[in-house]
């Protein structure tokens, strides 16, 4: 078999949150450009199987994904340890693997693109003459803040940790303590340690690619790269190649899809808070109550409340009018059978979000979420719970202008059902603004990923210099 053209080699961390954009962006390079791919995906069990992977992938016929083995990092973490902190010991753990993996291919890749938690797997890459990129799945503005936090001295760490000031970041929004991002409050603590030992790895990269575009963040990665800005934050190429979401699976439609084709164009609220997302018992309750108040039709995907909330057994009750979960107001499915779906655990959200009866979305703004959100031109309610989800909820609010935001939060543990009701209406009933500007920045994202766009054009440059680099390795193996 002969090596004919450049292949890319992906590394994914566990989480759908992950793993859809690499295998976005590894379609991208295998369809737009000509690669050969292959994503090798760190697994923490085996519950995750391959044939669940070929669901989520966009081409699996041509897309060579590779599991390797589970990892077992019990031994190295407590039930304190952030999770920002076990999914960086978890790829640390996993790089002897990766590297016997690409230790027995028939051919080195030309390339490694790993996400934001594998960039300690540069020495790999290095180790076998690879090109190397990271790939930060987040906003452009995350991605300043992670390049800038490793240069900043204490004196400016303390006065936003301690003094709640914002942090300023060169060229770019500053960040406001209320949305700050929680690795960075305590020094001591091992979040901290990993995520500014990511920020100095980045710059080591050949690049970095990010999920984003001209239009949606321009003055960020102006600021990026721009090399006269004195204190210029990032030190290496950046690529913004998104937005890189999940495309719609074809498939027979749902009798969730069918209740949605009943329902006049954009009356509908999405109500989801991720994969991960979990919310109090108090606030389940308080939301439901919201919900039904506002008087909007809805779908809303309902996880049972977070163990440990001391106020989890307040709000149930032995005697239940109808089939309504215990964690849900008594009587809440009978009552709101005309109006609404309550969808336990899982929704397929690419789906719901792309059709035309749905008119807005309460997001917990992961950044996976809020694109598919954003290019099918839906406003949101943001809702944000952990990791980056404060700045992407400002940013959304403040600069980009497609979704309104919560007064409570994060301030005070629960956000009242008359807050919710009211941010329910205003979204659907007064958000012609913010849908409209929605709506001009699918148009956008579109365009940025056609041939010639800006993000097409920002992959073809990451491309060609990885074409230089299969020419020259080749012609130098043929020399020897």
């Amino acid at each position: 078999m002969q090596n004919t053209k450049p292949h890319a080699a992906l590394l994914s961390s566990p989480g759908m949150g992950h793993l859809i954009p690499v295998l976005e962006l590894g379609k991208r390079l295998l369809t737009n450009h000509g690669f050969t791919v292959t994503i090798f995906v760190v697994t923490t069990d085996n519950s995750l199987s391959k044939s669940q992977l070929l669901k989520q992938s966009p081409c699996p016929d041509l897309l060579n994904i590779v599991l390797l083995p589970p990892v077992d990092v019990s031994s190295l973490i407590t039930p304190t340890t952030g999770i920002l902190a076990q999914l960086a010991i978890m790829m640390r753990e996993a790089l002897p693997k990766l590297r016997s993996a690409i230790l027995a291919m028939e051919f080195c890749p030309t390339v490694l693109i790993v996400d934001f938690f594998g960039t300690e797997a540069m020495v790999i890459a290095d180790e076998f003459n690879m090109l190397k990129y990271a790939f930060m799945t987040s906003t452009a503005w995350f991605l300043a803040l992670t390049l800038h936090m490793p240069t900043i001295d204490k004196a400016i760490e303390d006065n936003h940790v301690k003094n709640q000031q914002a942090l300023l970041i060169p060229g770019c929004k500053s960040l406001e303590f209320r949305d700050t991002f929680e690795p960075v409050l305590d020094r001591n603590d091992q979040m901290y340690i990993e995520y500014k030992r990511m920020g100095v790895e980045m710059q080591k990269f050949d690049g970095i690619l990010v999920n984003t575009w001209q239009d949606l963040e321009g003055t960020t990665l102006g600021a990026l790269e721009d090399e006269k800005r004195l204190g210029r934050v990032a030190q290496v190429p950046i690529y913004p190649v998104g937005p890189l979401v999940r495309a719609i699976t074809p498939g027979p439609k749902s009798e969730m899809l069918e209740w949605l084709d009943m329902q006049p164009i954009e009356s509908v609220i999405y109500v989801s808070f991720g994969s991960g997302g979990a919310l109090s018992a108090r606030q389940t309750t308080e939301l439901a109550c919201g919900l039904e108040s506002s008087g909007q039709r809805f779908i809303w995907v309902v996880r049972p409340p977070i163990e440990g909330d001391s106020a989890a057994t307040v709000f149930k009750t032995n005697h239940r009018t109808d089939d309504t979960p215990d964690f849900l107001p008594d009587g809440f499915l009978t009552r709101t059978r005309k109006m609404g779906l309550v969808v336990p655990m899982w929704a397929p959200q690419t789906e719901i979000l792309s059709h035309p009866s749905v008119g807005g979305f309460v997001s917990h703004c992961g950044w996976n979420s809020t694109l598919e959100s954003i290019v099918n031109g839906v406003p949101m309610i943001t809702w944000p719970l952990y990791a980056e989800q404060g700045m992407n909820a400002a940013m959304l609010s403040e600069d980009i202008g497609v979704a309104i935001r919560s007064k409570s939060l994060p301030a005070k543990e629960v956000v009242a059902r008359e807050e919710i009701e009211t941010m329910v209406r205003t979204i659907m009933d007064k958000g012609d603004a913010r849908r409209a500007r929605a709506k001009t920045l699918k148009s956008s994202a579109e365009k940025a990923l056609s041939k010639g766009g800006s993000s097409y054009n920002s992959l073809a440059h990451v491309a060609n210099d990885c074409e230089t680099a299969f020419k020259y390795l080749k012609a130098k193996a043929q020399g020897a």
